[in-house]
């Protein structure tokens, strides 16, 4: 399985971007996208495309400086470059300012119609199982979620609670990349959520055309940026498609030649991001990329030590600061004591597994009472993306979230006494001699 032309080389380089991530808060390249589709002929002549298009290069480098982290500016750079090859135009000539289309006098605008074009069946190499040899093994599905202020499920069932400001990577490898923007939930506040998701979808074979999805607060599209809600005009494009569950809170995009579906939710002000995938896609990393880009995609390895929140010492805290003399009975910062917190989250989530901890945590920390909804879906998300009912719920005897850094030191500590041990035997051998 391998990517194409265009899409490939689009985020061959996006890695780069991920060393230092940055907060895009101020990035526009979104209007930039928009005015251009919306001022792009669908027919006519070829310099009325160009123009249209250098106009669209322009928008987008003014955007740089601010746009810089962002895969949505990335893509549109080298979708810009793309284009200009495939329709010869050339980056020199007249720009003019977008202008939206009007549709001539006497057509009437047509209610959206399904994605008829193509057929719903392609190639069996846009069916991930089919795609396999026969005899093979039925390939293993790993699932990765992030939600809440922020909370990590990541491909290896580690659960983590981070801090992770402005714009990270979660997923980045041959077939598709995903980033993520987290904005604190108030103001000089370390709890962060996140408020914006891009996914690029890689063009593959005769499946799909390169697609990028883009959501952000108060907007979760029902399709594609190019307004498409399938994979293009390829022979399989229907096997990458957007599904509207919930208009403006739930959708669902189902990229059956790779065996990946992925959820995207409104909870709140926030969004939730959830996605079951084949372990073999999981790892297929691009050859050229080293191993310190690597560690930096979210679902595969974590947060960084360093972005890493312990909320068992930090509900250790909340306890001790709300006790007897240290607060007025029953009423917290914002809003929850530790027992009022955990008697909300217990209505949705029973089981006090860490869903049900990440709730009080989120429930503490921010006082926003959609946090509870936004841990209650992501539980809903892992029993629906998740083949192993034996691992939906965790619980923190299970993961390594709390004790990685104390195993690290009781090694290295380990290691020293060894050493001192080594030291002290062999001066004592040489004075006995």
């Amino acid at each position: 399985m391998g990517g194409g032309g265009g899409g490939l080389r689009c985020c061959m380089d996006v890695h780069i971007l991920f060393v230092f991530p940055v907060v895009t808060l101020q990035c526009k390249i979104l209007k930039c996208n928009s005015e251009f589709w919306a001022s792009t002929p669908s027919s006519g002549p070829k310099e009325e495309f160009c123009t249209a298009l250098r106009a669209y290069n322009s928008c987008v480098r003014r955007t740089a400086r601010t746009c810089r982290g962002d895969l949505a500016y990335h893509s549109a750079q080298h979708g810009i470059e793309d284009l200009m090859t495939q329709h010869n135009c050339s980056k020199e000539g007249p720009t003019t300012q977008p202008r939206a289309r009007t549709p001539p006098p006497q057509a009437l605008p047509l209610p959206p119609q399904p994605d008829t074009h193509v057929p719903s069946d392609g190639p069996e190499v846009c069916h991930y199982e089919r795609s396999l040899p026969r005899h093979t093994a039925p390939p293993n599905y790993t699932h990765c979620g992030f939600f809440g202020d922020p909370h990590l499920r990541t491909f290896s069932d580690n659960f983590q609670t981070c801090k992770v400001e402005g714009a990270w990577p979660l997923i980045h490898n041959k077939y598709l990349s995903v980033q993520v923007t987290n904005t604190p939930v108030l103001p000089g506040s370390a709890a962060t959520a996140t408020s914006k998701l891009t996914i690029i979808f890689k063009n593959f074979q005769e499946c799909v055309d390169q697609k990028m999805y883009h959501a952000e607060t108060d907007e979760l599209p029902a399709a594609f940026a190019d307004g498409s809600k399938n994979g293009g005009e390829r022979h399989g494009a229907n096997t990458l498609r957007v599904v509207e569950r919930v208009p403006g809170q739930h959708v669902e995009i189902q990229a059956r030649y790779i065996g990946t579906t992925i959820v995207v939710r409104q909870v709140g002000r926030y969004l939730t991001f959830a996605v079951r995938m084949p372990e073999e896609v999981v790892n297929s990393v691009e050859d050229q990329e080293n191993q310190e880009n690597q560690d930096l995609y979210l679902c595969l390895h974590g947060c960084p030590a360093n972005q890493r929140i312990d909320f068992r010492t930090f509900r250790g805290r909340v306890v001790e600061s709300q006790g007897p003399g240290r607060a007025r009975p029953g009423v917290a910062a914002h809003g929850f004591t530790y027992q009022s917190a955990m008697a909300m989250c217990k209505e949705r989530l029973p089981v006090e597994d860490l869903y049900f901890q990440s709730c009080v945590f989120d429930l503490l920390s921010s006082g926003d009472i959609n946090f509870t909804l936004a841990a209650y879906y992501a539980f809903e998300d892992v029993k629906m993306l998740h083949s192993n009912k034996e691992k939906h719920h965790l619980f923190e005897r299970d993961t390594g979230m709390f004790n990685t850094a104390s195993r690290r030191s009781s090694v290295i500590l380990f290691m020293l006494l060894n050493l001192i041990a080594v030291s002290f035997w062999t001066e004592l051998c040489c004075l006995c001699l």
